[in-house]
């Protein structure tokens, strides 16, 4: 007998976007595929899907009066997040604070947008100015609550990553960083640690995080008494977009030239991202130049003229949406790198290996267990942009050893980061929950 369709329900942050967002939506049509009832409700609804949600706020209100035709345009949301603040005289008085913003009133009525009442409900980052955490333990004693972690913000009094800081383990306080997103105007770190350990305190929550360093971090936080049960499930991408084919094809396509040597890059907002480390890029292909090997380095998530250093062209692409046009780079580079300061399971890393492109990337964050050392990639100090040049130079200059390693990473990437592999983890562990 087979067991009944779950009902199912997940907060984001938006419905179309990058990151933890896409891991959200592709559990969401997952989900659905598999014959469950699912919902999204997020902060910023992007999408016409009649089962996408927004969380009630007056945000969401102002947003809505927007027109449609400039709904997506780069800076509509912030200037309506603005215009929200503005009007709104309690988060005014946080913010000067230095409080965090939980203000988000819709959050409380979460469990009473969908047309049937939700088995579990699935929150992802949970930053972002629309939810407001003290919610959680009213929420997690009416339905399960699963939180999946895709940073450390939950563990800290401010910041999504902490770098070398470890004064979220004993209650922040004296930040050294204030500016670190999310940023905060007045140091409240320690006042915004303690409100998060009550409140968890107060919760029942199922957290599972993408890798065990993240993990590792969770065990040593505030979070850890609300905990019920917990584990591990590595994000998933769609194999069936992300996987690898003909280079040359690849490059006719996007109108890269055949014989070049081609390494690409990935993020967000790639010069100004303080997570990745483009400083270290520059300074990689400064080292590689020097040794007169010519190369193409396309930096796929902004738009910005090109830059050149020696015989090396920085080629700007600007954020693709098709996921399809996304995994064609992949498909046409030699090479992934991908320096960071701080990460947690990045989905590019994922999207390379599963394309077949090996990968050359800052030992931070779970990027270790993502890479297989000497296999499907190299791993190198954070900051250390000798030994990037060192590891790109030999994979360049050794084509046998490049092929064998991308064949390795699409296949090692087929087997532990496939779409399919994560939804029916996550699957599981809710039923494992509702028995």
């Amino acid at each position: 007998m087979s067991e009944p369709a779950l009902h199912i329900l997940q907060v984001s942050t938006h419905d179309i976007a990058g990151g933890a967002e896409k891991i959200a939506w592709d559990l969401y049509t997952s989900y659905r595929a598999y014959g469950h009832h699912s919902w999204l409700t997020v902060g910023i609804k992007k999408s016409r899907n009649s089962d996408v949600f927004s969380i009630q706020s007056r945000f969401n209100k102002i947003f809505r009066l927007v027109p449609a035709s400039i709904r997506n345009f780069p800076h509509a949301s912030g200037v309506t997040k603005l215009v929200d603040f503005l009007t709104n005289p309690d988060r005014i008085d946080a913010y000067l604070k230095g409080y965090e913003d939980f203000d988000h009133p819709g959050t409380w009525k979460l469990l009473d947008l969908t047309p049937e009442p939700p088995d579990i409900l699935h929150c992802h980052n949970l930053h972002g100015g629309y939810f407001d955490l003290r919610a959680l333990p009213h929420l997690s004693h009416q339905v399960p609550t699963v939180l999946t972690l895709h940073d450390a913000w939950l563990l800290s009094g401010h910041c999504a990553h902490s770098f070398g800081c470890e004064r979220w383990k004993t209650g922040c306080g004296d930040c050294p960083a204030l500016s670190i997103y999310p940023a905060i105007r007045k140091d409240a770190t320690a006042y915004n640690w303690q409100r998060k350990a009550e409140i968890y305190r107060m919760s029942r929550l199922y957290v599972v995080t993408p890798c065990r360093w993240l993990m590792d971090k969770v065990e040593e936080s505030m979070l850890k008494p609300g905990i019920v049960a917990s584990g591990v499930i590595p994000n998933g991408v769609d194999l069936g977009i992300f996987h690898p084919a003909d280079r040359a094809e690849a490059r006719r396509e996007l109108g890269l030239p055949h014989g070049a040597k081609v390494l690409l890059f990935a993020a967000n907002g790639i010069r100004k991202n303080i997570w990745k480390d483009y400083r270290t890029l520059q300074s990689t292909l400064e080292m590689i130049a020097k040794t007169g090997t010519k190369v193409l380095c396309i930096a796929l998530g902004e738009a910005a003229p090109p830059e050149r250093i020696s015989n090396i062209e920085i080629r700007f692409i600007p954020y693709q949406k098709d996921p399809r046009k996304v995994a064609c780079y992949y498909q046409a580079a030699d090479l992934y790198l991908h320096p960071a300061r701080a990460d947690t399971f990045p989905n590019t890393v994922l999207e390379a290996l599963a394309c077949g492109t090996p990968v050359v990337a800052s030992a931070v964050g779970g990027i270790p267990e993502q890479i297989v050392e000497g296999r499907t990639g190299f791993l190198v100090p954070v900051g250390d942009a000798r030994a990037m040049a060192g590891r790109v130079l030999e994979l360049l200059e050794d084509e046998e050893l490049r092929q064998r390693m991308g064949w390795e990473a699409a296949e090692d990437a087929a087997r532990r980061f496939g779409l399919e592999r994560m939804a029916r983890e996550y699957l599981a562990f809710y039923r494992t929950i509702l028995k």
